[in-house]
């Protein structure tokens, strides 16, 4: 049996998204710092944002060999650095406040909970950062992988969280559409076979 190409946009080989993706005006620089454990996992939704985000970048994170142009990038006055992460006793997390002339640099691990507390552990240049608050509006729909805690995102959802915070309510609305849509496909699509529409009842 001869299966279907994969989508060279989406990936996907038996339910395109490409339909559904949206076109997002928010120029606001983020960046998915990504644990290299990510890397080919189809559950991974950083791809919704690297897609539909303007100006979203992956890059790898590394322990020994930080991304020296995102060190230089966070290091430029012209920007104001906020990794998303909770916050401690040494560096407390704060809702976004813009400072004025400064552009602000959203960085997002882009990783499990468990490797995305090591990634800040070992990396000084990371547990350093401004730490973004959020206190997210709904329960996490992101039911993809075992052992999910309550009260955590997924990568794209916390990215929907961080436009509504940034003020960007319409782009956030359209890439939970978007997201949305991936997580109703992903079981057939898993499963080698396209998503059937549901029935309708005639009345």
């Amino acid at each position: 049996m001869t299966h279907p190409t994969a989508c060279p946009r989406c990936g996907l080989r038996f339910n395109c998204i490409c339909h559904a993706e949206p076109t997002l005006g928010c120029t606001v620089p983020f960046v998915l710092l990504t644990h290299p454990n990510e890397l080919g996992k189809t559950t991974n939704t950083g791809q919704l944002m690297t897609r539909t985000l303007p100006d979203c970048q992956r890059l790898i994170w590394d322990r020994v060999n930080p991304p020296q142009a995102l060190l230089e990038q966070i290091a430029d006055p012209r920007y104001q650095p906020w990794l998303l992460f909770p916050g401690d006793d040494t560096t407390p997390a704060s809702p976004f406040q813009a400072q004025p002339g400064k552009t602000p640099l959203i960085i997002i691990l882009d990783a499990t909970w468990q490797e995305a507390r090591k990634m800040v552990r070992r990396s000084p240049w990371l547990a350093a950062l401004p730490r973004l608050a959020l206190v997210p509006q709904a329960d996490s729909a992101y039911a993809l992988r075992r052992n999910q805690q309550p009260g955590n995102l997924c990568t794209c959802e916390a990215g929907i969280a961080v436009l509504q915070e940034l003020g960007f309510a319409p782009d956030a609305d359209r890439l939970q559409e978007y997201f949305a849509t991936f997580i109703d496909i992903f079981h057939a699509e898993q499963s080698g076979h396209q998503k059937k529409p549901p029935a309708h009842n005639k009345s």
